[in-house]
């Protein structure tokens, strides 16, 4: 009976969302966007799946995170996600951000951290008061992906 509790903790712990946010990324990797995905979970369970859709829908706006906040609404019937986690493998920037505080959203896991265009560096403060922030999960992976395709970018030109 103990160990098959512990999984099932492990079975929602913030490394097996992360999997699915990067599993979205790849996708968007594949389709040569930014490799940014991003879930959100609401009670153990994922209720939207989104990555990056810049470049398909010519639309600066299309970052994963948003994606994703507007599924999870819509899943959910309104606009607020008190009650869910974003799963992500970069850290929102200023908008995503400001997005994320007016959907008010009880949590954002990030992997890797974005010196530039981070939330964290343009403003630590920008998320809801109430928004818990964990940082670091899957980093080295995700950071790698994210390398790879400007890399792989680079020598396209």
């Amino acid at each position: 009976m103990i160990g098959q509790n512990e999984d099932i903790i492990e079975a929602f712990s913030d490394e097996y969302f992360m999997k699915a946010a990067f599993q979205q990324a790849i996708s968007a990797f594949e389709k040569k966007e930014v490799p940014v995905g991003a879930v959100v979970v609401s009670r153990n369970k994922i209720i939207a799946r989104a990555h990056n859709l810049t470049e398909q829908l010519s639309d600066v706006t299309a970052h994963a995170e948003m994606q994703a906040i507007t599924s999870a609404a819509n899943y959910l019937g309104g606009k607020y996600l008190t009650n869910c986690t974003l799963y992500v493998t970069l850290e929102p920037c200023g908008m995503c951000a400001g997005a994320l505080a007016w959907s008010q959203i009880g949590r954002v896991v990030f992997g890797a951290r974005d010196a530039k265009r981070g939330f964290q560096t343009i403003n630590p403060t920008m998320l809801h008061p109430k928004t818990s922030v964990t940082s670091g999960i899957m980093e080295v992976e995700s950071s790698a992906l994210i390398k790879q395709f400007f890399q792989e970018r680079r020598s396209e030109k």
